[in-house]
């Protein structure tokens, strides 16, 4: 079984899992009135339609390239990744807001049904935070369905400390502080999922020196100027360069051939730059910098 394969097979089984759960919750929180199981439940409910649209546009950015997406639809993900990212956000500060607002409103709990039913969801999330474990690290999309499912598996958890206090030391206090912090952790992660797909959807350099560029590309005796540069990340497992190259004229075009897949070779050896256009020129732009601003284009 392939990757794409395995990592579909995960995301089916999160879902109808993350589905029980929210069900789950949602009953639990009526029956024993507790408002920590039912925002957990809404929670829940998010990271579902959250994680579905992470499944089709992982199912997207299977499709080949084609007339209309040359590029191909590997960033469906990443759209979905920001979006994930923007949505956890707004979750973090509504929960955030409702455990403040339950120091002023406090409820009477059913702890021994709020405890089983919290103890049942941290269990589920915990093997759903795992299941997409293996490949977060090397795909921002799935990263993003992770970080829900730690931001459930946690959530969870504060439920299961504050129903463990309030069942047996009736501390009702303790369940907004816990949610509180969750909410700050979860925060953090979501801003730097967020940030990271803006940067791949704004097209910035992917924190690549262009010095070093510099200094490869002209250590080539063939090469005088390197100018035009605009190198990008289009998704998890593409950076691209574009660039002009100044070459002395007499240089072949077979010449001029070897020369791009020797630079192509270094580059991506030691920069990771995996898909490189590189155009020759002779005279023109010879004494222009590696970024030109804009409007002064030649």
């Amino acid at each position: 079984m392939d990757k794409q394969d395995r990592t579909t097979k995960r995301y089916v089984f999160v879902t109808l899992l993350n589905v029980i759960i929210t069900i789950a919750e949602f009953f639990g929180g009526i029956i024993s009135g507790s408002l920590s199981l039912l925002s957990d439940a809404v929670h829940n409910l998010s990271d579902v339609g959250a994680i579905v649209l992470s499944f089709v546009a992982h199912l997207i950015s299977k499709r080949n390239r084609n007339k209309n997406k040359t590029f191909g639809y590997q960033r469906a993900e990443t759209l979905v990744a920001f979006t994930n990212g923007v949505i956890l956000i707004v979750i973090s500060l509504v929960l955030f807001i409702e455990a403040i607002e339950r120091f002023w409103n406090p409820e009477h709990i059913k702890g021994g049904v709020m405890l089983v039913v919290a103890l049942i969801g941290l269990i589920a999330n915990f093997i759903s935070m795992f299941a997409m474990h293996r490949d977060a690290k090397g795909n921002l999309n799935v990263r993003s369905t992770f970080v829900h499912m730690m931001s459930d598996a946690l959530s969870s958890l504060a439920v299961v400390i504050g129903a463990s206090f309030i069942y047996f030391w009736k501390i009702d206090w303790l369940d907004p502080i816990l949610t509180m912090l969750v909410s700050l952790f979860v925060l953090h992660e979501a801003y730097e999922i967020t940030m990271k797909a803006t940067n791949v959807l704004m097209e910035s350099n992917p924190d690549i020196d262009l010095k070093k560029i510099n200094q490869i590309v002209l250590s080539y005796p063939e090469v005088k100027n390197i100018h035009h540069v605009h190198i990008w990340r289009y998704s998890d497992d593409y950076i691209m360069l574009d660039a002009h190259l100044n070459v002395d004229k007499n240089l072949t075009c077979g010449e001029f051939e070897d020369l791009c897949q020797r630079i192509g070779r270094e580059l991506k050896d030691q920069l990771g730059v995996n898909h490189i256009n590189l155009q020759e020129e002779c005279e023109r732009g010879r004494n222009d910098k590696m970024i030109v601003e804009r409007g002064k284009e030649n």
